[in-house]
């Protein structure tokens, strides 16, 4: 059985071709952690925790990554008005969102970089 998806950028639905054979890798924009999570942030990660889980299904070996943005302005913020670093608002909600995601049984991530890691400034 083929799998179809609907493909936003041709506005259709398509046949999945993976581009390396039996190979999947998806990539989902995760969380901006300034402050605990709601159902609407958990949906995203939800909807993609059964995407990767019927490509398994089917036979995928499922490479799947979902960063998290520790550092922004409303971060940065935050911890100046509380008098925080700005690292442990961004841990603590971190936190939040993960035992979210374990909450509702979703997989963890094959990798989950954090923003910091990849910023110059931030990754020494």
């Amino acid at each position: 059985m083929t799998i179809r998806l609907y493909d936003t950028s041709a506005r259709q639905i398509r046949d999945f071709v993976p581009l390396v054979p039996g190979c999947v890798s998806i990539y989902l924009c995760g969380a901006t952690v300034q402050s605990a999570p709601h159902i609407g942030h958990i949906r995203s990660g939800l909807n993609f925790d059964i995407m990767r889980r019927w490509f398994e299904y089917r036979g995928y070996d499922v490479t799947f990554v979902r960063n998290v943005t520790d550092i922004d302005d409303k971060i940065i913020t935050k911890a100046a008005d509380q008098g925080r670093p700005w690292w442990a608002i961004g841990y603590e909600n971190e936190r939040a969102f993960t035992a979210g995601y374990q909450a509702l049984g979703c997989l963890p991530p094959t990798y989950e970089p954090r923003a910091t890691g990849h910023i110059p400034r931030w990754s020494r």
